[in-house]
């Protein structure tokens, strides 16, 4: 699949300085930022719903030193 977007010069410049920075096409670099951007708004997502199920458990943290105890380190 093949698409185009509209840049403005200095947001081209920004863009192909990037991609030459980086050693890679602008096209990779477009690519690898777009995939970065969806794994961490997924990894975010991730750990809302997890953070809530833990809420709503109702289970309460503890000290790092009770584990530590617990496990006799």
């Amino acid at each position: 699949m093949a698409f185009s977007i509209r840049l403005t010069e200095s947001e081209k410049a920004l863009a192909d300085s990037y991609a030459k920075l980086h050693a890679m096409s602008l096209g990779e670099a477009f690519k690898k930022a777009l995939f970065e951007k969806i794994e961490d708004e997924y990894d975010i997502a991730v750990a809302d719903e997890a953070y809530s199920e833990y809420v709503e458990s109702g289970r309460e943290s503890r000290p790092i030193e009770a584990l530590w105890k617990e496990c006799d380190l």
